[in-house]
């Protein structure tokens, strides 16, 4: 079957086999920021953007996404995506690294849609990434400061 869609901003055709998910397309195409973990859904390591939205690529088929927009970290690389990063380095909220990618997907989608989300908001864009390093705080502080760095700029201070 041929699925075609935009992947981070060039349109792409592949030929998928029924069942393949969107997880092991991405990553036999070169997008390695894309975890395999827990392949349930529970984890987020797999997070990808959907239309802007984060969504786990292991609980997708390869075909639910045909004609869509898809991103990945290899993607982001506007100023929000820069800032973000930043933050998450100097909030000391990158350890192993290996939940980080779907954090920073999870975040772009919430901050791209929402100025200054509340802790609250923040926890619940978080809710399905799973890191057993940092205990989420440090996380959370870069996305607040993320978004008082983005406000601001947007406010023209």
């Amino acid at each position: 079957m041929k699925v075609e869609f935009e992947l981070n901003g060039e349109e792409k055709s592949f030929d998928v086999e029924p069942g393949e998910v969107l997880l092991d397309l991405l990553r036999d195409n070169g997008c390695k920021s894309v975890k395999r973990g827990c392949e349930t859904g529970d984890c987020g390591a797999c997070m990808v953007l959907v239309n802007g939205r984060a969504m786990t690529s292991c609980t997708l088929f390869a075909a639910q996404v045909n004609g869509r927009e898809i991103r990945t970290v290899e993607g982001l690389e506007d100023e929000l995506a820069e800032r973000l990063k930043e933050s998450l380095l100097e909030a000391g909220a990158v350890q192993c690294g290996f939940c980080i990618p779907g954090v920073l997907i999870s975040a772009y989608s919430l901050l791209s849609r929402k100025e200054n989300p509340t802790e609250e908001e923040i926890e619940a864009a978080l809710d399905g990434n799973l890191c057993r390093c940092t205990g989420y705080i440090k996380q959370i502080e870069a996305i607040k400061e993320t978004s008082n760095k983005i406000g601001g700029s947007r406010d023209g201070r």
